[in-house]
């Protein structure tokens, strides 16, 4: 007499065993024992690249004041 398994139990082994082959064949990158580790791809990855902005980081902002500044100057001498 031949005795089978309940079809749930292996669908339910078979499920697992296809999450573990996902999740292992995964190329995240990962948090281990405090240290982030890169994917195994990151050599391959393309190159995001910013170019240097200016140095002082708030340089239209200084302009804009100065124009205003000049303005109300302006304004008052034309008084």
């Amino acid at each position: 007499m031949k005795t089978t398994s309940p079809v749930w139990l292996r669908n339910t082994v078979c499920g697992l065993g296809l999450a573990i082959v996902a999740l292992s064949s995964t190329g995240c990158q990962g948090l281990y024992n405090g240290q982030t580790l890169p994917s195994p791809w990151y050599i391959g990855d393309d190159i995001q690249y910013f170019p240097p902005g200016p140095e002082f980081k708030l340089s239209r902002e200084a302009a804009a004041m100065k124009a205003y500044k000049a303005d109300i100057e302006a304004q008052q001498v034309g008084q």
